[in-house]
């Protein structure tokens, strides 16, 4: 009984120095190396030694105990470089066992639905340009729960793949606190594929973020053109604003323009020259318009831009999803808004613009 308890002493002992790095486990380890590289050697190959699975095991098992300065040393069929990316291979391999979550269940939250996935990245995939932000403020609104942007952005990261910009308030807000109270109203320019200019007047609610209307007109502009936008724009509709907000473009300063808001009885606001921030809300619409739509289409004059920009003004009203009103479609605050609340299990895709934006709706 003592001899076998001396035996298990012995091997004990031996063990502890074998696992330490130089002496008897570095003399241990160099034999296992340069016997392994013979035994490779005896296989016949014409060029490289084939190396087996047991061949890379041993050999970064080995080069844990020697030395890097021995290691170019005993290096006779494999070359010191792939020595090294062998061990570093297998220290990789240790960390990424110790530290990984796969295979190991935790406690908690399992992860979004997958639904709830598959409708995120419908979204994406259907409209490339909508940020993380948005498609947050768009589920929210059609689920009725709260969905939280960095939920869409992981959801994104690992499941979307992707194909090959003032701040504060204006000082306009204290003004247009009630709809049809204060109108916005500017213009910009943009190219036909003939290269003609043409001029678009968009005119928005101040209070909703509704688009009231655009207007379209080729060439130069004078005071009887910039009335007639603003009649065209306003359509069949009989509403009118208290106050209307416009830049210091020297485009309304024709007489006729001016005599114009007189008879309808609109108190004409300038906003703060140089100064954005003073106008955001229809700035921001018309950099919308222009990323969204006119950057990616071309147009060949007047009645087809015209028509173009009202299939989006009725996106932009009905379905578009504004985080200046946390989350709601413009028409949403007068109670006709086409969102709703679907079932995620059942749903369908209402297109916008010709299957430019898609959005899900109730089935």
């Amino acid at each position: 009984m003592r001899a076998v308890l001396w035996l298990i002493l012995d091997l004990i002992v031996m063990a502890s120095k074998c696992l330490r790095r130089g002496g008897k486990s570095q003399l241990i380890a160099e034999l296992l190396l340069v016997r392994q590289q013979l035994v490779t050697l005896r296989r016949k190959r014409r060029k490289a030694p084939a190396l087996t699975p047991l061949d890379r095991v041993v050999f970064a098992v080995s080069s844990l105990f020697i030395g890097t300065k021995r290691l170019p040393r005993l290096s006779i069929t494999v070359a010191h470089s792939t020595l090294l990316g062998f061990h570093r291979a297998l220290v990789n391999r240790k960390y990424s066992k110790l530290f990984s979550s796969q295979g190991r269940r935790k406690p908690g939250p399992k992860g979004p639905d997958p639904l709830l996935i598959q409708l995120i990245v419908e979204i994406k995939t259907k409209n490339p340009r909508y940020g993380c932000p948005r498609i947050s403020l768009l589920v929210s609104k059609l689920l009725g729960q709260e969905i939280h942007e960095q939920t869409v952005r992981r959801i994104l990261r690992k499941h979307y793949l992707r194909p090959p910009a003032g701040s504060g308030p204006s000082w306009l807000n204290a003004i247009g606190n009630a709809k049809d109270v204060l109108w916005s109203m500017d213009l910009f320019c943009c190219e036909s594929i003939s290269l003609q200019t043409h001029w678009v007047m968009v005119v928005m609610d101040h209070f909703t973020r509704e688009i009231i209307g655009v207007a379209v007109s080729a060439g130069s502009l004078e005071g009887d053109s910039i009335c007639r936008m603003f009649t065209a724009s306003r359509g069949r509709t009989t509403r009118k604003p208290r106050h209307l907000s416009t830049d210091h473009d020297p485009l309304f300063n024709f007489h006729r323009w001016r005599a114009n808001l007189r008879v309808l009885e609109i108190d004409e606001i300038k906003t703060v020259p140089e100064i954005p921030w003073s106008h955001p809300f229809i700035e921001r619409a018309i950099g919308t318009i222009r990323r969204e739509l006119l950057d990616e289409i071309f147009f060949w004059g007047e009645r087809d831009l015209q028509s173009k920009l009202d299939q989006y003004v009725i996106y932009y009203n009905e379905a578009r999803v504004h985080s200046s009103i946390y989350g709601n479609a413009p028409q949403g605050l007068s109670g006709t808004s086409q969102l709703g609340l679907i079932n995620i299990r059942n749903y369908a895709w209402k297109t916008y613009c010709g299957d430019r934006f898609s959005i899900p709706i109730a089935v």
